[in-house]
């Protein structure tokens, strides 16, 4: 039915993860590894006999390209190693292959992730399920499908959902894969050009090094180009860029978001940033209309921001400005929130 194809390299213990959550199930396992020293290979056998090697050259798009050629089936699921199966009805799948065939499916990732010195939850739609004999991936470092006629391509939601734990990493890992990212993404835009995704990219990876001043610079290159707002990673971009600005100290040129309100203001993380960026400039009453537009929402890319870190972040507004009554309300709302039932562990502790 479907290959489930993975290049790995010295990732035994995640990919190990990986291939138990998939086991049990009517796909064919195809690993390509790419170098390991660590016993990737040898306990890969435990799961699937269609084990190769590829030697590694500096390029995602042909190590996953070689990967997929070595499937048995046409129709390829692309996972990566610390990437683990959370949710599928393979039923429904079918389903949606028989009626999608020339037709990219996109699967649900739920990053985890640093942010704030807690673990969060972001979550997104990435193009992942294709057949082979239309499409194929293009791309050093954060590689795309695209289709082999170079034409362009409809997508649907497959029932796939899977966590991803590649950002929860140690300081010296982080730093190991950004730095590389960056090499890589500097090279495609050296080699092919200006293209506002790989400025994109860049600008990601150099937030996640620290480097806010620097991916807001790359940010701001790639919405210089004519882009639809409608896209995922646009999307994705503006929002990364207003918290790159306000982690550099720039939240007075944050407020510069209200001219795009428009076309953002719709989803809840936008709403979620707009509040912060008035809470960063003491617009208090800006700020919790912002944040209650949030909750109100149904759905979101980081957990929490439609419900209770939008209403934490109120709370913390009510208890700056003195009101401990609705801090307190607006505390509790937060459920099991850690940071809301300290906070109200020490208003308790103060009367």
């Amino acid at each position: 039915m479907v290959s489930i194809c993975i290049i790995t390299k010295n990732e035994k213990d995640a990919l190990k993860q990986c291939l138990e959550k998939l086991s049990g199930y009517d796909f064919e396992l195809v690993v390509v590894d790419t170098g390991s020293v660590d016993g990737t290979t040898k306990m890969a056998r435990q799961y699937t006999q269609s084990i190769y090697e590829f030697a590694w050259c500096n390029d995602f798009a042909k190590a996953k390209n070689y990967a997929v050629s070595r499937a048995k089936n046409d129709m390829v699921l692309v996972i990566d190693s610390d990437e683990y199966l959370r949710k599928i009805n393979v039923e429904e799948l079918k389903t949606q292959m028989k009626k999608n065939p020339k037709s990219v499916g996109r699967i649900e990732r739920i990053n985890q992730l640093y942010q704030g010195g807690e673990i969060r939850e972001s979550r997104e739609f990435i193009n992942r399920l294709f057949d082979r004999r239309y499409f194929q991936y293009k791309g050093k470092i954060h590689e795309q499908i695209v289709s082999k006629d170079s034409g362009s391509y409809a997508t649907y939601r497959t029932s796939v959902v899977v966590d991803h734990s590649g950002y929860l990493l140690s300081e010296e890992a982080r730093q190991q894969k950004v730095q590389r990212n960056i090499r890589l993404l500097e090279e495609t835009l050296a080699e092919d050009g200006s293209d506002p995704y790989i400025l994109y990219q860049l600008g990601k990876s150099h937030f996640m090094a620290g480097s806010y001043e620097s991916a807001c610079s790359y940010f701001f290159e790639a919405l210089s180009f004519d882009l639809d707002p409608a896209l995922e990673y646009v999307i994705d971009l503006v929002d990364s860029y207003g918290y790159a600005m306000l982690n550099s100290g720039r939240a007075a040129e944050a407020i510069g978001y209200e001219g795009i309100y428009k076309e953002f203001g719709k989803y809840a993380d936008f709403q979620f940033l707009m509040g912060l960026i008035y809470m960063n400039n003491e617009q208090y009453d800006n700020a919790v209309c912002e944040f209650l537009k949030a909750s109100e929402q149904k759905e979101c890319r980081m957990k929490g921001v439609n419900s209770f870190l939008a209403y934490y972040n109120i709370g913390v507004i009510y208890e700056c400005l003195g009101d401990k009554k609705r801090a307190v309300e607006y505390y509790q709302k937060c459920g099991e929130y850690k940071q809301a039932k300290i906070r109200l562990e020490e208003m308790s502790d103060t009367k």
